[in-house]
């Protein structure tokens, strides 16, 4: 949805124009396509992606992400003006961001349970231990 905005926004401006406003390097690599990168030119990477196996560590790691494209949006939201076309958009990627935050918190806790809970064992005919 951002590069939808980032389209509409750049749509007709000419090639000079995206230069003085410093996107001539970006419209020379990428054209009118959005390619995603950071705001200082950083190309995505899944390096970026943080994954342990640790159901705990994975869902911290959620809910940190979560915030910190919350704060993203409310950053655009703030550089953006009066503009209803844009503002509405960022604000509804924002509040799913909340949302999302939300769930992956509920999600957390019930890991966090299930975890706590007592765990029994028993030894079946076959010699095998499993949990009850």
């Amino acid at each position: 949805m951002v590069g939808a905005i980032v389209h509409q926004l750049t749509d007709g401006c000419s090639a000079e124009e995206l230069e003085k406003a410093g996107l001539g390097s970006y419209y020379t690599d990428n054209g009118w396509g959005v390619f995603p990168q950071s705001a200082a030119g950083i190309p995505w990477s899944a390096s970026t992606i943080a994954v342990t196996s640790d159901p705990i560590a994975d869902l911290q790691e959620d809910l940190a992400a979560e915030q910190k494209a919350r704060a993203t949006y409310e950053k655009l939201i703030d550089l953006v003006g009066d503009d209803p076309d844009v503002l509405d958009p960022l604000r509804f990627l924002r509040e799913r961001e909340v949302v999302h935050f939300q769930r992956f918190g509920e999600a957390l806790r019930g890991v966090q349970e299930k975890l706590a809970e007592k765990k029994y064992f028993v030894n079946d005919n076959n010699n095998c231990m499993y949990n009850r």
